[in-house]
């Protein structure tokens, strides 16, 4: 990780710098302030410690002021607790006293450079966009994440940079949606010193400041159509220009893009550039809703249960049965950021030994009956885990074993029709036959087509 101390190097912010650098830290140094954002701006960091006899507050609105995203603890001596008051006043993350202690150091070092990325799973949906992922993480290829908001689109970003050979380099996320059109462009591709009206020195962009790694263009489907034309050519020619720059700038990063759109419908509404959904679209990653993978509902309730439980001090209590069915059968339109929100309530409103119905408050409507992907999976996924209809749990069954009784039960809901089991399943027909025909080959009883019957009569 990249860390920049602020202060002199003198004495104990000197021996800070030492621990940092002998837990791997990569240290630059700044005297005041303006030198540390003049660094901010040329190279970047990932965390930010500064002497509190610096003027913190200054840091801190500048940040601001120029949209650079840092923690900054402030460090001082033990014994000046006014000093660390005004220190997290002024808007500092945390606040380490000195004489600096090794532990504390790394300990600090860690929670920002060993934040977990982790995506749970267990539904074979799930798995086979996992598995696509971890095949093209390895090529230098742009990838298109498409999604329904809440799915996790940032964290398959994470998890594909992660899997890459760039993983020891920077991965650097801009949000397209969140900053305003006029300030898009010198975000991603810096400005000169008085290129505008608040550009008080040079600055790099999110594209510099990628280059070795990936840079994520989270929802970039709500770029101005007019700087799509400028990041099409960045990509192909792998330079930029800075705002009010005279000369291109090279760059190697890997682009990851995600959209909560349909893009080729956006492209055909004149939304999105064509030749630039070509360019990012060279292997497309599409991320199930949490209603199309009802297997991963309980895995992740359990796993925010324990989050929240462990974050307000609270003893971690089970789910009641009765209450996954409901989990199962929610529709869940805000996918696993509405889950998290939900089992983080459900947590803090829980009074008994486990977590019952009455701490669980789901927003919306459940999925309509009429609605056979969502009710037939969800209404499959539910006896699943609560044993009905196969006469056991999950609970010592493989993802093969899970993945057959899931297509199975679906089929035989359907009356034996292949097509409309395919598509409940989300899943080609060609697949769907592949499978059936392996299951019969395993001697596992397979519904014939719909209007056949009869113990010999098992097409595929």
């Amino acid at each position: 990780m990249r860390l920049l101390i602020i202060g002199a190097m003198d004495g104990q912010i000197g021996a800070a710098s030492k621990i940092a650098m002998s837990r791997g830290a990569k240290v630059a140094i700044a005297d005041d302030v303006d030198q540390g954002l003049d660094v901010l701006r040329g190279q970047g960091s990932d965390l930010v410690m500064i002497d509190v006899r610096r003027d913190v507050l200054k840091l801190v609105e500048s940040l601001e002021a120029e949209r650079i995203v840092v923690p900054v603890i402030a460090c001082g001596i033990a014994s000046d607790a006014s000093a660390a008051v005004r220190a997290i006043k002024a808007g500092a993350k945390e606040y380490i006293p000195l004489p600096p202690d090794a532990e504390l150091i790394a300990a600090v070092l860690a929670a920002v450079t060993e934040e977990s990325h982790a995506i749970l799973h267990k539904d074979p949906r799930m798995a086979q966009a996992m598995k696509l992922a971890e095949q093209v993480a390895g090529s230098h290829a742009s990838i298109l994440i498409t999604g329904e908001s809440g799915t996790g689109k940032e964290l398959m970003a994470r998890f594909i940079h992660d899997k890459s050979p760039r993983a020891k380099a920077r991965f650097v996320a801009v949000n397209c949606a969140a900053i305003p059109e006029n300030l898009l462009e010198s975000e991603l591709f810096g400005h000169e010193k008085g290129a505008f009206t608040g550009a008080v020195a040079r600055r790099i962009g999110k594209f510099e400041e990628a280059s070795g790694g990936t840079l994520l263009l989270d929802e970039i489907s709500e770029m101005d159509i007019r700087l799509q034309a400028k990041l099409l050519r960045a990509i192909q020619e792998k330079e930029i220009d800075r705002v009010g720059g005279k000369q291109p700038v090279k760059v190697d990063c890997r682009i990851v893009a995600t959209s909560n759109r349909n893009l080729e419908d956006y492209v055909r509404q004149g939304g999105f550039r064509e030749d630039l959904y070509y360019r990012l679209n060279v292997v497309n990653l599409a991320l199930p809703s949490l209603r199309e993978r009802p297997l991963d509902i309980p895995v992740l309730a359990e796993h925010f249960i324990r989050k929240y439980s462990e974050a307000n001090a609270i003893p971690v209590r089970p789910l009641a049965p009765e209450v996954r069915p409901m989990l199962v059968r929610h529709s869940w339109r805000g996918n696993v950021r509405e889950l998290e929100n939900t089992m983080h309530r459900a947590v803090l409103l829980a009074t008994g030994n486990s977590i019952g119905p009455e701490a669980i408050i789901l927003s919306g409507g459940l999925p309509s009956p009429a609605d056979p992907v969502v009710s037939q999976v969800a209404n499959t996924a539910a006896a699943v885990m609560s044993g009905a209809g196969t006469g056991m749990g999950l609970v010592g069954k493989t993802v093969a074993e899970v993945e057959r009784d899931l297509i199975i039960d679906t089929l035989s809901h359907c009356l034996g029709n292949r097509t409309h089991a395919a598509n409940i399943l989300g899943i080609s027909i060609r697949t769907l036959r592949n499978k059936l025909k392996q299951y019969s080959e395993e001697g596992v009883p397979v519904p014939p087509p719909a209007g056949e019957a009869g113990p010999d009569r098992v097409a595929l």
